[in-house]
């Protein structure tokens, strides 16, 4: 188990004593939280920490008035993370297969320390110089997807103005091209970029994210700036994979988008 999932027993105990207290089974408690009973289970042993609105809805159902606040800030801090982007990231880290489609700026799980930072940098409202630390540490510990064992399938679709967008400077631009170059080099991974001269094509509605977890079931997730959320029903989630699918063949090819990805570092 990877340290950032580990919970704590301390407040796994406390939410036991007040689900209790509140005469609430793990299932009653998995309903209101939008977990399963097993997973409810696994916080209250202080094996998976609380992700998402987990905490504010538990305190909030089961009369804790605040106890179950303060101690999840106690023991597991605050990354600075939205709530949907954790339940997001929950997921990731455990794919079986990930394939991203971006049209604004290069995903965050192929981003560099340099380029992560300008972007928060830019953030409106303003964040603190502490909060953009949380949040670009949080955004580097993505790309150990890459180093995982069982290696995950994964692709990506960019567009191409990607590439061009001068975020943190040319410098580092640079930096984040070439190393999406070295990505692109893994064997369980490919990188495709949607040509400007491409008039129309399958992703125009906007940047998704596919995955598929461990068990073979597949999820789509979809953001936007007020929020995110998960795409797990038919026909939509069949949609937006057969748009991926399409996108893919309108994109250049892996050879194809490492030449125009190197060639446009190499006018920077």
């Amino acid at each position: 188990m990877r340290s950032g999932d580990r919970g704590s027993e301390s407040f796994g105990a406390l939410l036991r004593f007040f689900r209790e207290q509140a005469g609430m089974t793990q299932e009653g408690l998995a309903k209101h939280v939008g977990y399963s009973k097993s997973q409810v289970a696994m916080v209250e042993r202080g094996e998976r920490s609380p992700k998402g609105q987990f905490v504010e809805i538990a305190d909030r159902v089961l009369g804790a008035q605040g106890a179950l606040l303060v101690l999840a800030e106690k023991e597991f801090g605050n990354s600075g993370l939205r709530p949907w982007t954790e339940d997001y990231l929950a997921e990731e880290r455990k794919a079986a297969a990930l394939h991203v489609y971006q049209n604004h700026v290069i995903p965050g799980s192929l981003q560099t320390e340099a380029y992560a930072r300008a972007i928060y940098g830019c953030h409106c409202p303003a964040l603190d110089d502490d909060e953009i630390d949380r949040r670009v540490a949080a955004r580097q510990e993505r790309q150990q997807l890459f180093q995982r064992k069982p290696k995950p399938i994964v692709s990506y679709v960019l567009e191409e103005s990607t590439l061009t967008r001068p975020l943190g400077g040319p410098a580092a631009l640079k930096e984040q091209l070439l190393h999406i170059l070295d990505i692109g080099q893994l064997r369980h991974v490919e990188i495709q970029v949607m040509p400007h001269a491409r008039q129309a094509h399958a992703g125009l509605n906007g940047a998704m994210i596919l995955l598929e977890t461990p068990e073979h079931r597949q999820l789509a997730y979809v953001e936007g700036p007020s929020g995110g959320y998960f795409v797990s029903e038919q026909p939509d989630l069949g949609e937006l994979f057969a748009r991926y699918g399409i996108l893919r063949a309108q994109a250049l090819n892996p050879d194809e988008s490492a030449k125009l990805i190197d060639e446009v570092a190499e006018g920077l």
